[in-house]
């Protein structure tokens, strides 16, 4: 039997004007607690969201055959279309598409040139000139944000507030738009998104007014409610950070059901560290540590390797 949706309400975070030590504070009880929190005072301008949100829109709906040219490659840019992404555990792919942008990197750019995986430059469609401008400068406001994001999350583990910037300098991070179509009334099975958690460190996410994100709540189960609210970003820790930390904060399952009855759009960023960062718990204090060492780069790829069928045989 499917947990039921219950009305609760996640903690909201405000960083405007507020110090570090409070704001740790509030960021350790909503991830030891839900896993998931709103965000207030992100520094992202309102235009510069608009403006993204826009352009995203414009090339959803662009024919498919436009979209195709800009279709995603091995560096996981580019245009995602529905059914290729497949959570672990569904029988059914997510009903959704997206349009992925990392890091833009020159084909011979040192990282480029030593084999890491997931790095090189983006994909544009011409068709629609606007997006690229309006998707750099939300990508650029969406690190500024994270890297600020991140002093607070070291605090609140106990860190040094500068712990995560060396791990920083070449960012795994990727920024995507998703497109959701209306779904049938009668789908009861069918998800935007899976259940699932996220598989990096910390994701930052705008929604749209359709309202579909749902959390679940670590002791009961059920699935809670995060609505949109005016100026906050959804915050959330992904499978890395929980590695990191030994777990101290954990990921936790989430879903995306749109029962609005029209189109659904939202935009990820999936803030992670450089592709060779080490993932160790015993890093962050961890005496028995319930992880081996990784990378951020094969932890990444490992869990596309499991979500995404444009990768399978890569």
């Amino acid at each position: 039997m499917p947990h039921p949706v219950v009305q609760n309400t996640l903690p909201v975070i405000d960083m405007t004007g507020a110090d570090l030590p409070s704001v740790a504070a509030e960021i350790r009880a909503a991830c030891t607690g839900p896993g998931f929190f709103y965000l207030r005072g992100h520094g992202v301008a309102p235009q510069v969201i608009a403006q993204a949100a826009a352009a995203a829109r414009h090339f959803f709906h662009q024919p498919p055959e436009v979209k195709q040219l800009t279709r995603a490659n091995l560096v996981h840019r580019g245009w995602h279309a529905a059914g290729g992404a497949v959570m672990e555990g569904a029988t059914k792919p997510d009903l959704k598409e997206f349009f992925s942008i990392g890091l833009d990197l020159a084909e011979d750019h040192p990282a480029v040139l030593a084999g890491e995986k997931l790095r090189g430059p983006n994909q544009w469609p011409a068709a629609v000139p606007e997006l690229r401008p309006a998707m750099e400068a939300y990508f650029a406001a969406m690190a500024r944000c994270g890297a600020r994001l991140l002093e607070a999350v070291a605090l609140s583990l106990d860190l040094p507030q500068n712990f995560f910037a060396p791990h920083y300098t070449l960012p795994l991070q990727r920024t995507q738009a998703i497109f959701y179509p209306p779904q049938p009334p009668d789908d009861h099975d069918g998800f935007g998104v899976a259940p699932h958690t996220d598989f990096g460190c910390i994701t930052l996410l705008w929604q749209d007014d359709s309202g579909g994100l749902e959390v679940r709540e670590r002791s009961t189960g059920e699935w809670i409610p995060a609505p949109p609210l005016p100026g906050t970003l959804v915050v959330n820790v992904g499978d890395l950070l929980g590695r990191w930390s030994n777990d101290r904060f954990a990921s936790t399952p989430h879903r995306v059901v749109n029962r609005s009855g029209h189109e659904r759009f939202s935009i990820a960023t999936f803030y992670d560290p450089n592709f060779a960062a080490p993932i160790d718990p015993r890093a962050l204090g961890a005496t028995e540590p319930r992880y081996e060492a990784t990378t951020c780069g094969a932890h990444i790829l490992g869990r596309f390797a499991q979500a995404f069928s444009y990768r399978k045989g890569a």
